[in-house]
């Protein structure tokens, strides 16, 4: 059988060779990162000043003074004043983990590809491997990939409108968040995302689901949707899901409270869009519409971050007419090979299923959250959230007091974030192709010693 030259470059053996090599010293100096560290003394004023110069030419402050050094060791990172920190964050849920070997290997196997960049008018073989993949897992009947969750929804969106057309309205939850295009910002509910944008989309919104009141919220929310659609007939291209408002606080719905709206929605033929940009790989089904068993009423779906590509997933009966979507380039060839690794790891390592790695990770770190809250009844609620989509709430929420919280963690060694408003959350999104139960047990220990002290 005929061998491409290609696939002759990838078996050679000087090639494969270089790669164990490379692995090798890797995994040397990785493996010199173990435990949390303090910056360097002769790193930090250089470090200082690479930050504010860095912060002048974005025009923008940077939430924490954070620049990598380049290397880290699952959910360590090494920061280029030298210091280690536990990354709980994991650059807000993109990260499977740092320096990781089986995504190093895939990187290298990509950058010795002719091109650098996929995109619509030249791909290479990976993608098929990627497509098929997320097809069939998805249950979805054709891909679209991109590089940005943001974009993989403004396809979405734009599939959708072309089919409903029309049709110009949308439907989307309360404090929900699908980025800042100028049309998602239209959708994600925060006003100050929109200030000195113009008005691009036209958007509704429904109640979300409230814990503390299943059965109400579930009532109040079908009757806000009932009155959108008599008063305006035939005017909705789609509602979009976000079955767990993670820019809000990590809220989670319920199976019977989304099938409310579903049934509703299918009764009037208007399209379901589930964004599971944040969501995918983070339960206990790949995808979270299939954790909710609301497989039959979706249509368009998006999927990104922990894959690293991004997608837009849909069933035929959405299939856009030529044109529509079109773009320079999808993403890299190695995080296209990268995205695969990670994609067969969460479905061929343990990672899915109740009793599966995702769901272990999550209690055990939820155990100890609870434990905190338990003893630090005044300063700490929860946990909350759903699968690895973790929150909790210090000082009942106040913005000053959690920000303040958030950032003496950081200055300890332990990297979170701070999500919604009214309240706000401290919200974790562990590395989870890296983070080992002792990684949780000491990022803990740092959030307990800093919460003690706090004020």
């Amino acid at each position: 059988m005929t061998q491409l030259i290609a696939d002759a470059l990838l078996s050679d053996p000087t090639f494969q060779n270089g790669k164990k090599d490379i692995l090798a010293a890797l995994e040397k100096y990785r493996q010199k990162i173990t435990r949390v560290s303090p910056p360097q003394a002769d790193l930090i004023v250089s470090y200082e000043e690479a930050v504010k110069a860095l912060e002048a030419w974005r025009g923008l402050p940077l939430f924490y003074p954070y620049l990598g050094s380049g290397i880290g060791n699952g959910a360590l990172v090494e920061l280029a004043d030298g210091s280690v920190k536990y990354d709980f964050i994991s650059g807000i849920g993109t990260h499977w983990g740092h320096c990781h070997p089986q995504l190093v290997e895939a990187c290298i196997d990509g950058a010795v590809q002719d091109i650098c960049m996929e995109g619509n008018l030249q791909q290479n073989r990976d993608v098929l491997t990627l497509m098929e993949l997320l097809t069939h897992h998805s249950g979805m009947d054709h891909c679209i990939l991109t590089s940005s969750g943001a974009m993989a929804n403004e396809n979405a969106l734009k599939i959708i409108f072309q089919k409903n057309a029309p049709a110009y309205r949308l439907l989307a939850f309360e404090k929900c968040f699908t980025g800042r295009t100028l049309a998602l910002s239209q959708i994600t509910d925060k006003p100050q995302y929109r200030i000195g944008l113009p008005h691009t989309l036209s958007v509704d919104y429904i109640p979300f689901y409230d814990w503390m009141d299943p059965k109400g919220s579930t009532e109040r929310s079908v009757k806000v949707l009932q009155t959108y659609l008599k008063r305006y007939p035939g005017a909705y291209a789609c509602m979009c899901f976000e079955l767990v408002l993670g820019e809000a606080g990590a809220f989670p719905g319920k199976q019977e409270f989304f099938v409310a709206l579903l049934k509703i929605l299918k009764e009037h033929q208007i399209t379901v869009f589930v964004d599971e940009v944040q969501t995918f790989g983070r339960t206990d089904h790949l995808f979270a519409f299939q954790h909710f068993g609301i497989e039959e009423y979706v249509d368009v779906v998006s999927c990104g971050k922990l894959l690293h590509t991004c997608a837009t997933l849909f069933h035929h009966s959405m299939q856009p007419k030529p044109g529509l979507i079109s773009q320079t380039f999808t993403t890299a060839t190695s995080i296209i090979r990268a995205s695969t690794v990670i994609l067969k790891s969460l479905v061929e390592e343990g990672y899915l299923g109740l009793k599966g790695k995702n769901m272990s990770l999550r209690k055990h770190f939820v155990d100890h959250l609870q434990r905190l809250a338990n003893t630090f009844p005044q300063k700490l609620e929860g946990p909350f959230g759903h699968g690895l989509m973790i929150a909790c709430t210090p000082f009942k929420g106040d913005y000053a007091k959690v920000y303040a919280l958030a950032r003496s963690l950081y200055e300890a060694g332990l990297i979170c974030f701070v999500a919604g408003t009214n309240p706000t959350r401290i919200r974790f999104l562990m590395p989870a192709g890296s983070v080992s139960l002792d990684d949780i047990d000491q990022a803990a220990l740092i959030f307990e010693t800093t919460l003690r002290a706090a004020n």
